[in-house]
């Protein structure tokens, strides 16, 4: 940011120098105003110096912003946008034309009647992106009802399943953005992750035999992350997004994308506890209050068990008293049954 410091210096010293100017026009004595425009010049330079660090930090504030907000325009937006400027453009030279004959009409009204045309066409056609911008860009190629998987849900393995099951039905797209990703975990360095990465491919190549899968050769390199070119992708295709990453259906909601979590399908067809129902859970812990015992299902669903601590280690019948939904997940209150250990 050398440059940008310099920058600020100059304009100090330029700024005092028109100060001095200003100041000079009532002095009679040239040396007096002499004097004043250089201590002017030089107090701008001071004040430039102090003010530097925080004009450079403020300046890198917006650049930073500048560079969000371009990464994350869309090329129809951008499309829709020169479009809509065009129009106004050939609008504001035809009427010019027209009104070139009117006694008060000067090169002034044609500056703001090009303005007042772009702010109408231009919000018009960015509005409209999706028609517009097709004059640029045309449509990636889609099917209705097409899945867009991600690396988690991939790597998940589970999506096999449900694909051979029948219930996941539409074309099954993977993003070529997305193998790299897989490629690169599966050629990583470090033992889980070159695991993991390898068991992507497999699954990959286990779904491929179950259901038709199509790579879309599909990138945008001004996004950064491959969260960010998903969620392009869906916007741009109608896709659903498939996906076990909780912030990644978050942020994809927040783009009107339609998100399928797999973990939320698990989660919604687990079986239901009812009371009077009993089960057999081991003790692993004590509860938060004296005597409680704290188990857990197979599934990880929590199971108090009142006065079930002396049971601790040992696989204990016990009874369902109730069934409690919480903002964490289930928790299930039980008692002994018969106050005997299976």
């Amino acid at each position: 940011m050398l440059a940008f410091r310099l920058f600020i210096l100059l304009l100090g010293l330029l700024l005092g120098w028109a100060a001095g100017h200003l100041l000079a026009v009532g002095l009679s004595n040239p040396e007096v105003a002499r004097v004043n425009t250089l201590s002017l010049m030089l107090a701008g330079v001071l004040a430039a110096l102090l003010l530097a660090p925080r004009a450079e930090r403020l300046a890198g504030q917006v650049v930073a912003r500048l560079q969000r907000w371009y990464a994350g325009l869309s090329p129809r937006t951008v499309a829709a946008a020169t479009f809509g400027l065009l129009v106004a453009l050939l609008l504001s030279v035809l009427l010019s034309n027209l009104l070139r004959g009117v006694p008060f009409y000067t090169w002034v009204w044609s500056i703001v009647l090009t303005l007042v045309l772009a702010a109408f066409f231009i919000p018009f056609a960015v509005r409209n992106a999706d028609a517009f911008g097709l004059l640029a860009f045309p449509p990636v190629r889609r099917k209705p009802g097409s899945k867009i998987l991600d690396s988690n849900v991939i790597i998940d393995g589970r999506i096999v399943e449900l694909a051979r099951s029948g219930f996941l039905e539409g074309e099954l797209v993977v993003p070529a953005f997305v193998l790299r990703e897989l490629q690169v975990l599966a050629d990583h360095g470090e033992p889980h992750k070159r695991a993991r990465g390898k068991r992507a491919l497999g699954v990959l190549e286990e779904l491929r035999q179950v259901r038709p899968l199509r790579v879309e050769d599909w990138d945008e390199l001004s996004l950064p992350t491959v969260d960010d070119k998903l969620v392009r992708l869906a916007r741009e295709t109608g896709g659903k997004l498939l996906t076990n990453d909780g912030n990644l259906g978050k942020i994809a909601r927040l783009h009107n994308v339609e998100v399928l979590s797999l973990h939320a399908a698990a989660v919604a067809l687990k079986p239901q506890v009812q009371a009077g129902d009993r089960l057999t859970v081991t003790v692993t812990k004590s509860g938060q209050q004296q005597g409680q015992g704290v188990g857990y299902l197979e599934d990880g669903t929590m199971v108090v068990v009142e006065d079930g601590l002396k049971f601790r280690g040992k696989a204990t019948r016990v009874l369902v008293v109730n069934n409690v939904q919480t903002n964490v997940g289930r928790m299930i209150f039980a008692k002994v049954e018969n106050q005997g250990a299976a």
